[in-house]
């Protein structure tokens, strides 16, 4: 059975939490990427910027719902959550724009686990950490070359 040791890209391109969202986007569509590890001085893995996290930008910022019980105003949306998307819609970092604490798998991950979190969670990039330390990173395409060469044991 295949493992992410087996499929993973090793040579992983990574962004700073200070990087700004204009380069991240430049490295996602010169390289193809769907998602960049993002990853502090030292090279620990602090969260993902993908697609999705940029995309987000672009959205309409969310309008807090109430209903009124009693002449009281009860929200029906945390306060919480909208001032963590109006912070992602305004940010200038990939810090301020990135997934934190993203899903990762280890190099003895087996292929059909990769797949499965990868379907569950709606992810595209799977970053691989061995001991704590980025040692690769899987993306749907790795998955689907591995199906392509017919290769999955």
């Amino acid at each position: 059975m295949l493992k992410a040791r087996d499929i993973m890209t090793r040579e992983v391109i990574t962004v700073h939490p200070e990087t700004e969202i204009v380069e991240a986007a430049k490295l996602l569509l010169e390289h193809h990427f769907n998602g960049l590890p993002v990853v502090d001085g030292e090279g620990r893995l602090k969260g993902m910027i993908c697609q999705d996290d940029l995309i987000s930008q672009q959205r309409k910022i969310p309008l807090p719902s109430y209903f009124i019980l009693l002449d009281s105003l009860i929200p029906l949306t945390s306060q919480k959550n909208i001032e963590k998307a109006v912070r992602k819609i305004a940010a200038v970092t990939v810090g301020e724009a990135m997934t934190r604490d993203p899903i990762t798998v280890g190099p003895e991950a087996g292929l059909e686990d990769i797949a499965t979190l990868m379907v569950k969670h709606t992810i595209h990039t799977l970053p691989v950490l061995d001991q704590g330390t980025l040692v690769g990173i899987i993306g749907k395409e790795d998955i689907l070359r591995t199906l392509m060469s017919g290769d999955k044991q």
